[in-house]
């Protein structure tokens, strides 16, 4: 199975939910003023968000429909088309390539969004692309946080830094970063605790963090990366609004796409912040990572070619 027949069968059952609900309500060859209002509210409903639904409305309004042809495919095909004008330019295929010098990636997000296993699969793929990966077990306030990044590290053999369980998780960052430029590293990925946005004292902790890395090198961190949780629906938004405050993420993983999820919240995401979408995921083995591409998402996300 290729890479696109994954990421479409593993986000197929979000996404036939999605169509087959679209399908419902377009059943006329005219698309009237109440149809168009009940795809804006499904598209609502889908949590692609009420800009880009109001969009789309728009678009359909004024699109000339094939009396010939299926409506909901010429709806399908409009929707592919904006998901592909809006999501291509988002699209960030440099992140994985080998760098010509080191480059380090703190890794955030809540809890249980699945930031570790993440990034076990971002160094699976950096290590394919002929990068010398390092991870740093930044957090440190459970245990089994710094023996599930340790398994990681076995599992796709690459370095790690750690400390014990309470250890300050801003002084693994920088061993790990020492010992990373002292060994010629490309790759340094920072995992960080799991915090709810609205814990000031865990996002000041998380600051920490990224500002110690700027005493090895002041362009530290180079990248900041949030996981996001596809189930999360519209709380996905303010993870990203307060986040986004603490230090400016440069890029997102959508993690969760392969269960019931309703796709539609990157599409929220993409509309509000135009934020780099690096890759998403598709499950729990290590190449269960999809590189992102607008096109194959749009694809998959109304499940047509």
């Amino acid at each position: 199975m290729g890479i696109f027949d994954k990421f479409k069968s593993g986000f197929k059952k979000s996404a036939s939910a999605f169509s087959s609900g679209l399908k419902n309500i377009v059943i006329k060859k005219e698309i009237d003023d109440k149809t168009l209002d009940m795809i804006e509210d499904y598209l609502i409903q889908s949590d692609v968000g009420i800009a880009a639904a109001s969009e789309i409305r728009e678009i359909v309004s004024q699109t000339k429909i094939d009396p010939n042809k299926d409506t909901s495919d010429e709806i399908n095909i409009i929707l592919k088309n904006y998901i592909i004008e809006l999501m291509k330019p988002l699209e960030n295929f440099e992140f994985f390539k080998k760098k010509e010098k080191l480059n380090a990636i703190l890794i955030s997000g809540v809890n249980g969004v699945g930031k570790t296993t993440t990034i076990g699969k971002i160094s699976k793929i950096f290590k394919g692309n002929g990068n010398k990966v390092m991870l740093a077990a930044s957090d440190t306030f459970r245990a089994a946080a710094i023996e599930q990044l340790e398994n990681w590290s076995k599992k796709v053999d690459v370095s790690i830094t750690k400390s014990s369980q309470g250890s300050d998780p801003a002084s693994v960052a920088y061993k790990a970063i020492e010992e990373a430029v002292n060994n010629q590293f490309d790759q340094v990925l920072i995992d960080t605790a799991g915090r709810l946005q609205n814990k000031k004292n865990l996002m000041e902790e998380y600051k920490k963090i990224a500002n110690v890395t700027k005493k090895i090198d002041s362009e530290a961190p180079h990248d900041v990366v949030l996981v996001l949780d596809a189930t999360s629906g519209q709380n996905v938004i303010n993870q990203v609004e307060e986040f986004n405050k603490i230090i400016p993420i440069t890029g997102l993983i959508m993690t969760k796409l392969d269960g019931t999820a309703k796709g539609g919240i990157l599409l929220a995401v993409a509309k509000k912040y135009k934020l780099p979408i690096i890759a998403l995921g598709l499950g729990e083995k290590e190449d269960d990572l999809q590189i992102f591409e607008a096109e194959k998402f749009a694809e998959a996300f109304i499940q047509i070619n």
